[in-house]
């Protein structure tokens, strides 16, 4: 009878503990969107379409434009129920063979009062998203051989 009552206990303080952690999950109100930052080894041409290629393909952004004068990727935001998302990047050269990339996705859920930005992706999402793009880098480069 007291294993089963200690299993019980347990379970219920498990339960609990990953109830409280539910509540967080885009709970948090910010000022300004996140920024990471990545460095490739390509060209600003191939790492603009790769991060454009990668917008359109897992739906990010709507309206994916690619602004080579200025070494950017801009997105419309893209809605989906009460939650709306947007993608932008920058891309800077840093020698003759890195550039590095700025990544900023805006996710902003809407309220009674109106669209308030929170935070949805942490950094382990972000390496994530970097890994398709680097993917991607080497697939635009191998196009254009």
């Amino acid at each position: 009878m007291i294993h089963k009552s200690r299993f019980l206990f347990f379970s219920f303080l498990a339960v609990l503990c990953l109830a409280s952690c539910a509540g967080k999950f885009g709970s948090e109100v910010l000022t300004s969107p996140d920024e990471y930052r990545h460095v490739y080894e390509a060209k600003e041409k191939y790492i603009l379409k790769a991060v454009a290629g990668v917008l359109e393909e897992k739906k990010i952004g709507r309206n994916v434009a690619i602004d080579y004068d200025n070494n950017r990727v801009d997105s419309d935001f893209m809605i989906s129920g009460d939650w709306r998302t947007k993608t932008n990047a920058r891309v800077k050269r840093i020698n003759w063979k890195e550039c590095e990339v700025t990544l900023i996705v805006t996710t902003e859920k809407k309220t009674e009062t109106g669209w308030e930005m929170r935070r949805l992706l942490q950094k382990e999402q972000y390496d994530t998203f970097f890994s398709v793009i680097e993917l991607k880098v080497y697939e635009e480069m191998s196009r254009m051989y």
